[in-house]
């Protein structure tokens, strides 16, 4: 078998077996019982002491969205005030200056939204101290945000009839103590083991062997990668992200990364399982997600080792496949595969640049993010797939003649609504933006001049999926596109609250409302929703919701560039 092939087996097979125990011990974490982590239950109620926050409280669903939202808010302002004087703060030993309103802006939605889409590069855009104290700190919060929405979902759905969903203080805290610092913890010696640097030293000037100077970046990169990869995070420390050969040294530390992006997503569906006992619905919404995500891989895999069409033209042999935009350490098939892994989740790191890979797969990282349910973030691509779920029970429901129920809970016109709008809201955000950027490039081509550089079919494609990325919380990027204007800033800033809390508000809302009504006992009548034929169902709304909203733009974009060549 091709070594790079292998690679990519290997990969799948070591996500797959180990998200099954992550997932049971998350299950552990999240109800309170006994685990090997309780060594971090002091410092935890050291955590709560200090900030007034009483563990033993339960919340309802709109106490626990309101907790969320303040602490999103009080970071972002946090973050606002960092970037823009970074220049006046330590840590800062390459002088970088602090970033302007409009950037400063765009970088805390982004990271605050769990996105990382990134309008500037990590070496010059900041220094060590908002690196740390901004960018990893977001990448912390962000993720165990995610975590504690699904956990509260979780809890709501356990009960008979209840108002209280759990303590979002209390879910939020654990997300970070027991599983994200003991994963990065793990990845990161892995990393330093591998040649990442760990230190505070500014750029080294050295002299290479053709005798030219090269200025190298370095400072505490090891302690951000392992967290924007766990958390589903994503954003670089270097500019050209996990390329880079300190952040991604070698094959065996691109396969730990890729690894560490999908393992807790994945792990996240099987703590639903182990959560409400409900292990056969789990397996259920899995094998729907496995299946569309190893269609990508093979799609994606097989067209990025078959080469360039343009250069097969040529008569020229390409031995390592679609070379162009990758690094030749990675390879073609790694590549292919961290692209279909990045674009499944909300994280958006890149090893080689999405840009330059052939049209399909260009097209499979966006129809990825545009469905943006297969695995997702951590918590919240589940929830995304939940909001599918209750749209899917309503119509199965409605076919076969009985009020639909979900969990012995009557799925009925209101929450139908509010799924209905979360789903609606991603296509909705995705077209209006690139709807408008297309208007000003034809309205306005010297002003789209200083940001749109490929004409016709891949101009558009680079502008779909900038917003796709957006409204996905992903923050990867067809980087033909320069994109820190104050237009692009404030677009994409937009479309990322949107898309981040709304759906979250919409998705705890549903669960709040379900949990408070009457438990229905199964019955023989009983619509099951742990069975292949609802599996199919879903998959099936799932798909015909993209293909309707995105197929026209998709036509014009990616599909007609691959015709066109």
């Amino acid at each position: 078998m091709n070594t790079e092939i292998l690679g990519v087996v290997l990969q799948w097979v070591c996500l797959v077996v180990l998200c099954y125990p992550l997932g049971r011990y998350i299950a552990k974490v999240y109800k309170g019982e006994r685990t090997w982590s309780d060594f971090m239950a002091p410092a935890e109620r050291w955590v709560y002491r200090i900030c007034g926050i009483d563990p033993n409280v339960d919340m309802n669903w709109k106490q626990f969205l309101k907790a969320l939202l303040a602490v999103n808010l009080f970071w972002f302002l946090w973050g606002m005030i960092l970037l823009v004087c970074q220049g006046w703060l330590p840590l800062n030993p390459d002088g970088n200056a602090g970033q302007t309103a409009s950037q400063a802006f765009n970088t805390c939605i982004s990271f605050m939204a769990n996105c990382n889409l990134q309008h500037y590069s990590g070496e010059t855009g900041l220094s060590y101290f908002t690196q740390l104290y901004v960018i990893m700190l977001f990448q912390f919060i962000t993720a165990a945000c995610g975590m504690a929405a699904m956990a509260g979902i979780m809890n709501a759905l356990k009960g008979k009839t209840t108002k209280a969903i759990g303590n979002f203080w209390v879910f939020m805290t654990k997300s970070v103590t027991r599983v994200l610092m003991p994963l990065a913890l793990l990845v990161g010696i892995l990393l330093i083991i591998n040649g990442t640097p760990m230190s505070f030293d500014g750029k080294q000037t050295l002299r290479t062997l053709e005798g030219n100077e090269q200025v190298i970046s370095q400072g505490p990169a090891a302690a951000i990668i392992p967290i924007k990869q766990l958390g589903t995070n994503g954003g670089g420390y270097f500019g050209v992200n996990s390329s880079h050969p300190l952040e991604n040294p070698n094959a065996f530390t691109n396969m730990l990364e890729c690894w560490a992006i999908l393992i807790i997503p994945m792990a996240m569906v099987f703590a639903l399982g182990f959560y409400l006992r409900r292990k056969k619905l789990a397996w259920c919404i899995f094998g729907v997600m496995l299946f569309a995500y190893t269609a990508g891989i093979v799609i994606s895999v097989s067209q990025e080792m078959g080469g360039s069409r343009q250069i097969e033209a040529m008569g020229i042999a390409q031995d390592m496949g679609s070379m162009e935009g990758k690094e030749v350490r990675i390879g073609s098939a790694a590549s292919a595969m961290w692209g279909m892994t990045t674009t499944v989740t909300s994280n958006g790191s890149v090893n080689s640049m999405h840009d330059s890979q052939t049209p399909l797969s260009g097209m499979m990282q966006m129809l990825n993010m545009q469905i943006n349910c297969w695995f997702g973030g951590v918590g919240v691509g589940w929830m995304n797939y939940f909001s599918f779920l209750i749209i899917a029970v309503f119509i199965s429901g409605l076919m076969v003649g009985r009020t639909p129920e979900f969990l012995g809970k009557k799925v009925e016109a209101r929450e139908m609504k509010i799924a209905t709008l979360v789903v609606l809201l991603h296509p909705f955000v995705i077209l209006v933006g690139t709807a408008l950027s297309s208007w000003l490039a034809v309205y306005d081509p010297e002003l789209a001049s200083a940001w749109l550089n490929n004409p016709s079919f891949h101009g558009l494609s680079e502008m779909l999926y900038e917003y796709t990325s957006s409204a996905a919380n992903n923050g990867s990027g067809f980087e033909g596109l320069t994109d820190n204007t104050d237009f692009w800033n404030i677009s994409t800033g937009i479309v990322l609250i949107l898309s981040r809390y709304f759906p979250i508000v919409g998705q705890v809302a549903i669960a709040g409302l379900l949990a408070e009504k009457k438990y229905i006992p199964e019955s023989a009548g009983t619509l099951k929703t742990d069975t292949g034929t609802f599996s199919l169902m879903t998959f099936v709304v799932i798909f015909i919701v993209a293909a309707l909203s995105f197929f026209p733009a998709l036509a014009l974009g990616p599909i007609a560039d691959y015709l066109t060549i």
